[in-house]
């Protein structure tokens, strides 16, 4: 996980601001100048990344080992939503050099996958369970990194709409009520931390997943309140909804009820 500054500005922590991320994916892939402008420029100013692996397939029988990686790069926006590139990471070229490809949608990533795959032989493109990295392991590899909870930085801009926005958008009626709303119309500065609980099941656009991000406000006097949130497409047509929390053990709770629901398991 890692903890950005808005619009790709000094970041303490180390890492790449999501505007240098988004120009280093642009840097070594072979079809940057596919993504479009207005896209990018608003990739450049969100707040935090994260890079997620979503598949992987190597092949080792042949005259040497061909392997195809993809990674789905999450990034943040200022008004909570979240948008995405996903990148293709594979050797089937003439050299043995890795090569990069990046997409801006699914579908067409799903082509280019197809392709990859065809070149590395065996008959078998992406989503096929015999060749894809099973969802649970690459949730613990993400898992082996422990928990993360990066040191807060609070962004003192506009907190009291985006607390206004994120209580706005949350569909569970159980949620924080009008009364945590009222106080962090105060708040002096907030923070968002994309916490470390990869959680999917499935392969590609059928995927069953879910991720949870901590709000945290600061107050005037020097408390804190802190709010978290899941986001996820466990509903029955698919759709991506939003879940707002007091407590992170309550999200956790609504994601197991939710699988359950639909007979998945997170």
């Amino acid at each position: 996980m890692e903890q950005m500054r808005t619009g790709g500005g000094d970041n303490r922590n180390g890492g790449p601001t999501p505007a240098e991320h988004v120009a280093e994916l642009l840097g070594r892939a072979q079809n940057g100048f596919e993504i479009a402008e207005p896209l990018l420029e608003r990739l450049r100013t969100a707040l935090m990344h994260q890079a997620e692996l979503r598949s992987y397939r190597q092949r080792n029988d042949g005259v040497r080992p061909l392997r195809c990686n993809t990674y789905r790069h999450i990034f943040l926006l200022a008004d909570g939503s979240s948008l995405l590139l996903y990148e293709l990471e594979h050797d089937t070229g003439t050299g043995e050099d890795l090569q990069y490809e990046l997409y801006a949608r699914e579908d067409a990533l799903d082509e280019a996958e197809r392709r990859v795959h065809e070149r590395i032989g065996g008959g078998i493109g992406p989503g096929c369970e015999d060749e894809e990295l099973p969802a649970w392991l690459a949730e613990e590899l993400l898992l082996a990194m422990g928990p993360v909870r990066p040191r807060r930085e609070y962004v003192s801009e506009a907190s009291p709409d985006h607390a206004r926005r994120l209580l706005r958008r949350a569909e569970n009626p159980d949620g924080p009520g009008e009364v945590v709303g009222e106080i962090l119309q105060g708040a002096l500065g907030h923070h968002i931390a994309l916490i470390t609980k990869p959680r999917r099941r499935g392969p590609g656009r059928d995927a069953t997943w879910c991720r949870f991000y901590e709000h945290a406000f600061l107050l005037e006097g020097g408390g804190e309140v802190s709010l978290w949130e899941l986001e996820h497409n466990m509903t029955s047509d698919g759709r991506l909804v939003c879940e707002v929390y007091l407590d992170e053990a309550d999200a956790e709770v609504a994601a197991d009820r939710h699988a359950r629901a639909l007979g998945v398991e997170l």
